[in-house]
């Protein structure tokens, strides 16, 4: 047990922040630990501090990142701190908290661009503007010139922000656990009924360390059918869909890898609506396309059927219906799923594995 002295209690409930209004700008793309604790740093000798996200001039390719994305993150991860105010800009060449070695700076660029964001968020004239230590605006020939006092967050040697935002897969432990959700992508697996699919889905979230969201249907027949489908209508397609749509989203929300497994997907809902009802669901053909996975792999319906008691479609001529069915659907929203054709569990589960190493970890 350490003890604390009298004099050293009163140190640190007296301190007090050495500025009244700080000002940290940045890409954030994405919001990773070590932005974060310069966050918490400049946070510390600043009694406000507003951060200012701007968009990035080369976003990643593979990742489609809002402003509002990235406002969501940094709004959620300082939501219990009520001196950290968050805002967007459209503005470019504004004065980044982190050094580029391929960005320059123009003073007087900056200082124009500076005077316009102090306005429009009436920031005072005292304002100081935070950026990392090994920054070109802390030497004195440039501060002197710049409209802001420059003061300065310690290095976060761990963290570049430039390798993360070049390659946020290799970098995933990284990225802030409220922007994960944003690189994470949806892989799901379907096919007919008895084609392994739930039993893919629990041994790819192993390999990967992924989050997963199941299989609704199955979990709805249990939770408001009574564990059989002789109660499913054409009503129920509806909220199935909807309680798929939000454990996909909570799903990717935790992630806790580059891949989110998904058991299943809206094309299938709509596949079974069309086989027992004998027709489409609009509901359902909207949450396809309003709610698009990043991958589909695509079972083969040749593997033994087994029956489980909630299964229906086990002969040949019903398997061989149903996924034509499925193939119609998927052409009709536009969506190509990768087959796997291997009637062989464990090959299934290793091809499924070269598909998403190759597509999402970009292993050749």
């Amino acid at each position: 047990m350490v003890k604390t002295t009298h004099n050293q209690t009163k140190k640190v409930k007296t301190r007090m922040a050495i500025y009244d209004t700080g000002l940290m700008i940045g890409h954030f793309e994405p919001l990773h630990l070590g932005q974060m604790r310069s966050i918490l740093y400049a946070a510390g000798q600043a009694k406000k501090l507003h951060i200012v996200i701007m968009a990035h001039p080369s976003p990643h390719p593979d990742f489609a990142i809002t402003l509002q994305d990235k406002a969501r993150w940094l709004q959620m991860a300082c939501a219990d701190m009520p001196f950290i105010h968050i805002h967007t800009t459209h503005e470019i060449e504004l004065p980044l908290h982190e050094h580029f070695a391929d960005v320059s700076i123009d003073v007087t660029v900056s200082n124009a661009k500076l005077q316009r964001l102090m306005a429009a968020l009436e920031l005072p004239s005292k304002t100081v503007l935070f950026v990392a230590d090994n920054h070109p605006l802390t030497q004195n020939s440039v501060q002197n010139q710049l409209l802001l006092q420059v003061v300065t967050t310690p290095l976060q040697r761990e963290f570049d922000s430039y390798a993360i935002a070049c390659d946020p897969v290799t970098h995933w432990s990284a990225i802030h656990p409220q922007a994960r959700g944003n690189y994470t992508k949806t892989v799901a697996i379907v096919g007919g009924e008895s084609s392994g699919k739930t039993t893919l889905v629990h041994k790819l979230a192993n390999h990967y360390g992924a989050s997963f969201a199941l299989e609704m249907g199955r979990l709805y027949v249990g939770t408001d059918l009574g564990g059989k489908e002789v109660g499913l209508q054409y009503s129920d397609y509806g909220p199935i869909s909807l309680n798929h749509a939000q454990a996909i989203r909570d799903a990717a929300a935790v992630a806790t890898a580059p891949v989110t497994i998904v058991d299943t997907d809206f094309v299938t809902t709509q596949a079974f609506c069309e086989e027992y009802e004998g027709r489409h669901h609009p509901f359902v053909a909207a949450c396809i396309d309003e709610f698009r996975l990043d991958h589909t792999i695509m079972l083969d319906n040749n593997t033994p059927w087994i029956d489980d008691g909630m299964r229906s479609l086990g002969t040949p001529e019903a398997r061989g219906r149903f996924e034509q069915r499925l193939i119609d659907i998927f052409a009709r929203h536009h969506i190509e799923p990768y087959l796997i054709d291997e009637p062989d569990y464990d090959a299934r589960y290793q091809q499924a594995l070269l598909f998403i190493d190759q597509h999402i970890y970009n292993h050749h």
